[in-house]
């Protein structure tokens, strides 16, 4: 069974050294510890439009029991 071997040739790689050294400017520069941080927000105010929906559902759900209460009053009668 033939066995490919997943590391690159040294000779064929491009950007090694004699040695196998990489010369500065050949790797990305490291991961920072703080990615995208920006500017601290002070003032985030409120979207207020949960409150409407919230309402909404509140007042659907109120109107769904009150059929069914009285469907079932009316089914006792």
């Amino acid at each position: 069974m033939d066995h490919i071997n997943p590391d690159p040739e040294p000779e064929r790689t491009t950007g090694l050294e004699p040695g196998g050294g990489v010369p500065p400017g050949e790797t990305p520069p490291a991961e920072s510890s703080m990615p995208g941080a920006g500017p601290r927000e002070t003032h985030n105010p409120t979207k207020g439009w949960a409150k409407g929906p919230l309402t909404l559902i509140i007042v659907l759900v109120v109107l769904f029991a009150a059929f069914f209460l009285a469907y079932a009053i009316v089914l006792m009668l």
